[in-house]
């Protein structure tokens, strides 16, 4: 599933967004309230670990805050053959040939995950219209991603020989004509975002000190790596890669390390993410203006 520098790669696809109001909404997802995004204004983005967090708001808070007045209801268009090549959104509830939710979780990520799911609820209507924003957990499946004005396409044929396009899982389409699509991903209403800066290893707030700390428990440091309490966006490529640099073995026990090997490890943790996270930026910025990577 994406890892940290995806996740946070997906949180700057969306902050253009931000201060556009939802139009239209569709996508696959069977989640009534999904619908109640439409008129509603993308407030905010955040990125937190493996979790995206998106946060609407009425439209007309912005516009009583001195902004421009919202346009008023845009009229449903049904949906035709072709109007995703367009640049329009399928509103077709179909499961067919939809992405699996691959998810490849360790015992303590699960307990992670369930935690954050049963912290959130969904706010009622009136919170929104009085100022409350409502906020949206993203949690991505193992070929999760998300699209900014275009849709994905399918690179290979499937199991069944099909070379059928992924099924978006959530499509916002904004009045300013733009839209985002969100592919093999959960999605839970939440009051707040779950953002623990101290565990985030792309964080300038991330505590070392907490994280040598787990490190040096008397446990495999494979699975310490992968616990998001303290290693919050660490998955098993950066694990595997870190450990092979570090010369460590993966089921060493963390107690019989050495501290200066630990902290080894706990540098190129942070410098791995980091420096994945900037090839990734880049990589985009030159598909964004048409460039060739080679030049």
């Amino acid at each position: 599933m994406p890892e940290g520098p995806s996740v946070k790669r997906f949180q700057l696809l969306t902050a253009p967004f931000v201060g556009q109001v939802v139009a239209k909404v569709g996508g696959s997802s069977r989640q009534r309230n999904l619908k109640d995004l439409k008129a509603m204004r993308l407030q905010d983005s955040q990125a937190s670990g493996k979790n995206l967090f998106l946060a609407f708001g009425a439209a007309l808070e912005a516009w009583t805050m001195g902004g421009s007045p919202s346009p008023g209801p845009v009229e449903e268009e049904p949906t035709i053959q072709g109007e995703a090549d367009r640049g329009a959104c399928s509103l077709t509830l179909s499961q067919e040939g939809q992405e699996d939710e691959v998810s490849q979780l360790s015992p303590k990520e699960h307990s992670v995950q369930r935690k954050q799911e049963t912290e959130c609820s969904v706010p009622d209507a009136a919170d929104a219209a009085g100022g409350i924003w409502k906020w949206l957990r993203f949690h991505f499946g193992l070929f999760g991603s998300i699209r900014a004005n275009e849709f994905s396409r399918a690179n290979k044929a499937n199991k069944r020989g099909d070379w059928k396009d992924p099924v978006p899982r959530l499509v916002l389409n904004f009045d300013s004509g733009g839209f985002l699509v969100f592919y093999n991903c959960r999605i839970h209403w939440c009051t707040s975002p779950a953002v623990e800066p101290a565990s985030d290893i792309l964080s300038p707030k991330f505590h070392r000190g907490q994280a040598l700390a787990a490190l040096r428990q008397p446990t495999s440091i494979c699975y310490t790596l992968l616990d998001q309490r303290y290693f919050s966006g660490l998955g098993n490529i950066i694990k595997n890669e870190i450990l092979y640099l570090a010369r460590i073995h993966p089921l060493s026990q963390g107690s019989l390390l050495a501290l200066s090997d630990l902290e080894s490890l706990l540098d190129h943790a942070v410098q791995f993410s980091t420096d994945w996270l900037h090839k990734k930026l880049s990589i985009a910025y030159y598909q964004l203006n048409g460039m060739d990577l080679d030049t």
